[in-house]
């Protein structure tokens, strides 16, 4: 996999086909690559390792990269496994390496792992900076984008800025497939919560002169740098990125669901310029969670059940309120045969959540479709076009 990213920068990292889940829970049918970099200079610099399962590949592949020097220093900018795994096997092949991190950084390798008593340490602070030779590496704090003890890196010489877990995707790297699908479920699913920390990483990242941005999952990034930080600016700023209303639904018998559909059909009769709609029950949860933050507008339809609401609507509830749902309009249609209560529990649900217009009428439906709901519907439809 070795992939020569500037004259001096070789890519080192790997893909993963067998992975099912990502942390457990995201689905990734085109799999993961995790990402790792060495810098040729002077002094020799590797960036990450890569996940536990592919220590032998990753260790062939730097080997490969060195041609029979050896690394003088290890970068370890996030501790999450899927990047941190193989820092004991490095320091067993090359134990005369310094490992370079913040202070965050090593009380979590010593909580991950059983670390050698003579390793070499450099504890690097906010903004300090380490010379290779031509390359002057330096070190700018992320903190919780979207752990605690996360830095990128930024070298000067060739302008590149390896971004951590920053512009991230999903997918393996011989895979071909959109890079804005796959990054915008990515960042909602696992950075989303972080909005506000994310967006102070792009403000420091304004004020570097960047050519060519180094993620540690996904695509090396080097021509149109402008549309990925823009789309990154909306996201991290909960500003919706396309207009468009997406129907989230879940239904037990049926009529939920035709009611779901009917206003779909009715927002794209009325000239709506985009209409997504899903059924949380049988559909992935992270690309509805995607598709609820991508758009201006979003209805959810549910039933009552136990006094509550459907068991898939709260989970996506949650998800959303969990990562900061805000700045968009909020249409409901409830059903319920003797007490519908979805759009009263919804509403005390996402009280907490800012800048959320609660679109009118409200749409009850007893059972099913009727001449009223259908009368509702159609008023609702004209609201939200």
């Amino acid at each position: 996999m070795n992939t020569e990213i500037t004259g001096d920068i070789v890519y080192i990292g790997v893909n993963d086909h067998e992975v099912d889940l990502f942390e457990g829970q995201y689905d990734v049918p085109n799999g993961m690559a995790y990402n790792s970099y060495v810098i040729l200079d002077e002094k020799i610099a590797v960036m990450d390792t890569v996940d536990r399962n592919f220590t032998g590949e990753w260790l062939g592949n730097l080997k490969e990269a060195l041609s029979g020097k050896k690394p003088d220093y290890l970068v370890v900018q996030h501790m999450e496994p899927d990047h941190s795994a193989n820092i004991v096997e490095f320091l067993k092949v090359y134990p005369e390496s310094t490992v370079v991190g913040n202070a965050k950084t090593f009380t979590m390798m010593e909580q991950f792992f059983n670390l050698p008593e003579d390793m070499k340490r450099l504890v690097v602070t906010d903004g300090e900076s380490l010379s290779l030779g031509k390359h002057e590496l330096t070190f700018v704090f992320a903190p919780m984008v979207h752990w605690p003890e996360v830095m990128v890196t930024y070298d000067s010489a060739d302008r590149v800025l390896f971004s951590a877990d920053g512009f991230g995707k999903f997918g393996a790297l011989d895979v071909e497939e959109d890079w804005a699908c796959e990054a915008r479920r990515y960042y909602f699913g696992i950075v989303g919560k972080y909005g506000m920390q994310t967006g102070n990483l792009l403000k420091k990242a304004a004020n570097l002169d960047i050519a060519v941005i180094c993620p540690l999952h996904g695509p090396v990034l080097k021509e149109n740098l402008g549309y990925y930080i823009d789309l990154y600016q909306k996201w991290s700023s909960y500003t919706p990125e396309s207009e468009g209303v997406f129907i989230a639904y879940t239904s037990v018998y049926g009529h939920t669901k035709e009611a779901a559909e009917r206003l779909k059909a009715l927002l794209e009769e009325k000239g709506c310029p985009k209409v997504s709609i899903s059924d949380l029950a049988r559909e992935d949860m992270a690309e509805a969670v995607e598709d609820a933050f991508r758009y201006d507008r979003l209805v959810m339809a549910t039933t009552t059940y136990n006094a509550e609401i459907f068991p898939f609507m709260r989970e996506f509830v949650n998800h959303l309120t969990e990562r900061g749902y805000r700045n968009r309009k909020i249409a409901l249609i409830e059903n319920g045969t003797w007490a519908p209560m979805a759009a009263k529990v919804i509403k005390g649900m996402m009280e907490k959540c800012k800048d959320i217009t609660w679109v009118e009428p409200v749409v009850t439906i007893k059972s099913a479709l009727k001449e009223d709901s259908l009368e509702a519907l159609s008023t609702l439809a004209d609201a939200l076009k």
